[in-house]
């Protein structure tokens, strides 16, 4: 800005002095002209000049009123008249112009106001003297004839005459000189004093801009050193933020590798175990079987229902494995183990870590008499694109025929006393779901029959029967979860002091607020730490005001039921008491602030998990409104309608949790913008509101919703297949799909109305419906085809390279006739416009292959169609 107004300062500085030095010049050539004019005579002022143009304007006037006569005219006086007449005359005439001659040093001083009205009399005087001039010319004529007779001239209409033209000399005079008067012609004197003043007026002008200028560059001045050293500061405050993040996530990152460095095998937490599996498989019964066990036995302090999730001590698992693990001798070293309470598929794909999958092992349930099912394999993928050990349970093995009961006791003990029969039915419907298992690329095997290899093999799936309903297998599932934990999974299950927990669900307590359930899987939550949690609106800070758990024994019920605790330790499930938790989204990473951590860099990593799934998240334009209970299972939901669905299905809004009334509304402009097919809100695992329902039957707006994605799925497709198909019956009568048919000379059943022919299909697609030209002769129209025949059978369609015979009606014209205005060596093309074209893209795309469009496109430049 400063460089700026420097060279704004010196190109006026320059503007100036060039002006100066051209006044100088224009000056200085004005002075040589006067000199030059002096020298020689020739120089007049401008008054003088003003004088003469006046005095000349006079006498010109004069001589063309007659006053001044020629010089002819006074020789022809004189010699007419005699010298006496003449000189009396001329004496008398110069005796009144002496007396005129003072008349205007009287009229000088006459007010310039009056010269409008004297010049008015001057016109009036000259008429007079214009009507005189004839008689003038008369009265010399008579001269000449009656000149013996002196005495009888008409001497007084001489007089009145040399009066008229002295008035009128005197009034012209006047008016000249009130001209002269009134346009007063500055001296030389005076005009350079005059710009001498215009000079200094201009100088103190610039003097004035030049202070005022002054004044604003200093108040701009002062405000831009203002702005830079606000900027500076923010800048350096910018700078101490970041350093204090760095060196906070620089103190963190060391103190979690300490932490990791000190973890042992002798300190294991318990492992996070989940169950999946398609729908109606047994996995709630199966894990109500295993969550209830020793409570029926009156071992209730072996099993504590924790806040979204079961948690089983070391004492309860052996316990429930103990007649099993008498004949496997099974070391547990293990500390309990905790078996997630929400559904297996969310629960896994979709909670996340701090990037990596909430658990540790699963449990992939199939039902034996079924097989795998679409959301088995779902899981499996899951499982398989995570890289987490997993066991499967063949469910339902009490459906096997004259299946005897054997309650809680473990599989092969159960089988023994099973008939020959029943146990070959377990056999056969094993190997078929092994089969199946391996079609999907999966090695498995009945996990007491596998071999030490097998158990070193990481790909070998063992397979537990079980049965949910009687407890059969139970204990095999739980022993053979043990093993693989101490086995395979002793590293990520040594405990750490590195903070881990996850939301699992927000939900609202009487008394205690809006809550936030959390599976603390590694490190300590203490109450009255500053807890930061993860929203679609940025970090939520808030104090840990209370950590509840429920009693031993007992079901999540009432809030007087709820312990309290000071301070828990992972691996558990609890839940968080604080203030403005309702936005918090499930599925996301919970952090501590610690005495030595900075709010800005823990902030940066709670948030991490939600600026790595921004571009996952993004939206379209146009699209339907995707509301799912987590973000992990918003992203599951995303991706599979982004790359799993084929053709991909756009999404234009995405919401989490409960859906409102706000989001129909949001939903609705789609209906606006004139795809009524996207105002649809497809609900995952999420509730309804009554008022939501009820204005989305309002605004048109349509609800999907399912627990499993394929359902979701499925319902849309259905109404997006059922959608295009009234689209494309109310399409059908503008639509009309290329052709070129030839006609087949041996095949004329019919020449005129209606014209029925066989014909043969060159390029494209015959269809009912399909109006028909002859390009070659002027776009003859032919008519329409109304029916289609092959074989005797009415068919919709013919395609290239096909005969059939066809009806052609033309109602506008009955009487064109094959052979007279055609024939066979006419090709017929189907006749488009450019609103079937259209029609065809939209609704018949999928219809038409490739070389049809090819064929349009060549239609197009037969029709000249833009």
């Amino acid at each position: 800005i400063v460089c700026r107004t420097a060279e704004l300062e010196a190109k006026e500085a320059e503007e100036q002095r060039l002006r100066e030095e051209e006044k100088e010049r224009k000056k200085q050539k004005q002075k040589e002209k006067i000199e030059r004019q002096k020298s020689e005579g020739t120089y007049m002022t401008k008054a003088q000049k003003l004088k003469a143009k006046l005095a000349a304007e006079r006498i010109e006037a004069m001589r063309a009123a007659g006053m001044i006569p020629t010089t002819t005219e006074v020789s022809s006086k004189v010699t007419a008249q005699g010298q006496s007449k003449l000189y009396k005359k001329g004496k008398g005439k110069r005796k009144e112009e002496q007396e005129t001659k003072h008349e205007p040093d009287q009229t000088q001083e006459t007010n310039l106001d009056k010269s409008e009205s004297d010049e008015e009399e001057i016109q009036l005087q000259l008429q007079q003297v214009d009507s005189s001039i004839p008689k003038q010319q008369a009265t010399e004529q008579t001269l000449e004839e009656e000149s013996a007779q002196e005495d009888e001239w008409d001497a007084d209409s001489f007089d009145s005459s040399d009066d008229k033209f002295a008035q009128l000399e005197a009034k012209l005079q006047q008016v000249h000189l009130k001209g002269e008067g009134a346009v007063h012609a500055p001296t030389e004197e005076e005009e350079e004093d005059l710009i001498a003043a215009e000079k200094k007026k201009e100088q103190e002008r610039l003097r004035l801009l030049g202070i005022e200028r002054e004044k604003r560059d200093k108040i701009e001045a002062e405000k831009r050193a203002a702005f830079l050293a606000q900027q500076e500061e923010l800048q350096r405050q910018e700078m101490i933020v970041a350093q204090k993040k760095a060196e906070g996530k620089k103190r963190r990152l060391e103190q979690e590798k300490a932490n990791l460095a000190a973890r042992t095998r002798d300190d294991l937490r318990c492992p996070v175990v989940v169950i999946m599996g398609h729908v109606d498989t047994g996995k709630t019964k199966l894990l109500d079987k295993i969550r209830h066990t020793n409570v029926q036995e009156g071992e209730a302090g072996g099993i504590t229902q924790q806040i979204g999730a079961t948690f089983f001590e070391k004492k309860t698992l052996e316990q429930q494995t103990a007649r099993l693990n008498k004949t496997e001798n099974v070391d547990l070293t293990i500390p309990g183990m905790l078996v997630i309470d929400t559904p297996g598929h969310e629960s896994f794909s979709n909670l996340r870590s701090r990037g990596s999958s909430l658990c540790d092992v699963a449990i992939l349930v199939i039902d034996l008499m079924h097989g795998l099912e679409p959301q088995t394999i779902e899981s499996l993928n899951m499982l398989r694109a995570r890289g987490t050990p997993f066991v499967v349970a063949l469910n339902k093995i009490d459906r096997c025929y004259a299946w005897a009961t054997c309650p809680d006791s473990p599989i092969r003990e159960a089988l023994e006393k099973q008939s020959e029969g029943t146990v070959a039915e377990f056999r056969t419907r094993a190997s078929q779901a092994k089969l199946e298992l391996a079609q999907q690329g999966i090695n498995s095997n009945i996990y007491w029959e596998m071999g030490d290899d097998d158990w070193e093999s990481s790909d070998f799936i063992p397979l537990v029967p079980t049965s949910a309903v009687s407890g059969e297998g139970v204990q095999d599932i739980l022993l053979l979860l043990c093993q693989i934990a101490q086995r395979k999974l002793w590293r990520q299950l040594m405990w750490c002091a590195n903070l881990q927990a996850t939301v699992l669900e927000v939900k609202a307590i009487d008394g205690l607020g809006m809550t936030v359930d959390v599976l603390l899987v590694n490190g300590y939550l203490h109450e009255g730490s500053r807890a930061i949690f993860c929203s679609l609106d940025g970090p939520i800070v808030t104090e840990i005001r209370g950590l509840l758990t429920p009693p031993p024994s007992r079901e999540m019920r009432i809030k007087s039921e709820y312990i309290h605790h000071k301070k828990v330790k992972g691996a558990i499930g609890v839940k968080i008491i604080g203030n403005g938790l309702d936005k918090v989204m499930p599925g996301t990473t919970v952090m501590v602030v610690g005495a030595d951590d900075e709010v800005e860099d823990i902030k940066a990593e709670v948030m991490s998990d939600l600026s790595d799934l921004q571009s996952k998240l993004s939206t379209d334009k146009k699209g339907v409104m995707v509301q799912a209970s987590t973000l992990g299972a918003l992203e599951a939901l995303l991706q599979f309608l982004r790359v799993e669905t084929k053709p991909p299905i756009p999404v234009s809004a995405i919401g989490i949790g409960t859906i409102h009334k706000k989001d129909v509304t949001k939903i609705s402009i789609m209906n606006e913008k004139g795809c009524p097919e996207y105002a649809t809100i497809l609900a995952f695992d999420v509730p309804i509101e009554r008022d939501a329902r009820e204005h989305a039957a309002e605004m048109g707006v349509r609800i999907f919703t399912a627990d499993i994605i394929y359902h979701l799925f499925d319902s849309f497709t259905r109404f997006m297949e059922d959608l295009a198909e009234r689209r494309r019956n109310e399409a059908a009568a503008v639509a009309v799909f290329p052709c070129i048919i030839k006609i087949l000379p041996q095949h004329i059943f019919n020449q005129k109305d209606p014209i029925i022919v066989g014909v043969e299909v060159l390029e494209g697609i015959l269809k009912l419906g399909t109006p028909l030209c002859v390009p070659s002769l002027g776009g003859l129209h032919v008519g329409k085809v109304t029916s289609i025949e092959s074989n005797g059978k009415e068919q919709e369609t013919a395609r290239k390279g096909t005969s059939v015979a066809v009806k052609i009606v033309n109602e506008q014209n009955p009487t064109i006739t094959y052979g007279r205005q055609f024939d066979s060596t006419n090709a017929l093309y189907s006749t488009l416009t450019r609103q079937s074209i259209d029609a065809l893209k939209e609704n018949f795309k999928d219809k038409l292959d490739t070389e049809d469009w090819r064929l349009v496109v060549k239609l197009k430049k037969v029709f000249n169609i833009i």
